[in-house]
């Protein structure tokens, strides 16, 4: 009996590394591959949103392609607040702009599961109902650069720090082929591919580099543990590409399409084995 499984996409974290996530997203659709639901945590969830929406990943490639230094300056509004530097107002107007003002998980053409965590209790919070301008705002919410996200009576920080890639949550939602994008470096002690640029924050580290090279690490030693789950990992490379550098979109586009590329040929193989021993 030859039943089609159930294809489950998990798109991690790791700031402007997850526009890596489009350039996965075009490949699988050229290939004609269905994505029946998605969870997304930070930038995987912003990604993942507005895939679900409409599906037209060709929209979200254009305007990660609009980004430039001048743009993202213009997104950064400063707050004289305790939690953070950021307060995410101009991010939630552009977001509201791209998806509309009350768009909910039910007006979404695929699930959807955004993936934060709560501040006071260090555990995951899988939001899959209600504003999903809501879910992605605690979902990205970076600790230390972003102020914190109030949701529930709960105070919301982005979910990389307890779930980078949330092959979990897919699972949860009815997957039973999982494909994961991981985005985020894994960090070895004798890593010789260091860039100039990542040798020269190290040297001289502002409190902005500190923060993110503290979440960078916080992300990558969970992310191995979160992935064992998947039967496919797509590992774009990416890692030698500024985690705050999303004016370099096009670059992390190819990269995600070229990882996308070299998996195809596996999740179609995969996908038959799964199927034909049913």
């Amino acid at each position: 009996m030859n039943v089609r499984r159930k294809i489950g996409l998990a798109l991690g974290g790791g700031g402007a590394r997850g526009l890596a996530h489009i350039g996965v997203l075009k490949v699988l659709q050229q290939e004609m591959i269905p994505i029946d639901m998605i969870a997304g945590t930070s930038a995987g969830a912003l990604i993942g949103a507005m895939f679900a929406q409409d599906k037209d990943v060709s929209i979200i490639e254009s305007i990660a392609l609009q980004l430039n230094k001048k743009k993202l300056l213009s997104l950064v509004d400063f707050a004289l607040h305790r939690s953070g530097f950021v307060g995410g107002r101009k991010v939630g107007s552009l977001l509201k702009m791209i998806m509309g003002h009350d768009v909910t998980f039910e007006d979404l053409k695929i699930p959807l599961a955004c993936v934060a965590s709560d501040l006071a209790e260090w555990k995951e919070i899988v939001i899959d109902h209600g504003s999903v301008l809501e879910a992605v705002r605690a979902s990205i919410s970076i600790p230390g650069i972003f102020t914190v996200f109030k949701w529930k009576n709960r105070f919301l920080i982005d979910g990389g720090i307890v779930n980078p890639v949330p092959v979990n949550v897919t699972k949860r939602m009815g997957a039973d082929f999982i494909i994961a994008v991981d985005v985020m470096p894994t960090i070895h002690a004798d890593d010789n591919e260091v860039s100039e640029k990542r040798q020269e924050i190290l040297k001289e580290p502002n409190i902005f580099s500190v923060l993110v090279q503290a979440y960078h690490l916080a992300q990558s030693a969970l992310t191995e543990s979160c992935i064992k789950g998947a039967d496919i990992v797509i590992r774009p490379n990416v890692g030698n590409i500024g985690f705050g550098d999303f004016f370099r979109a096009r670059e992390f586009i190819e990269q995600g399409k070229i990882a996308a590329r070299d998996s195809i040929s596996e999740i179609k193989k995969r996908l038959e084995i799964k199927e034909a021993i049913l």
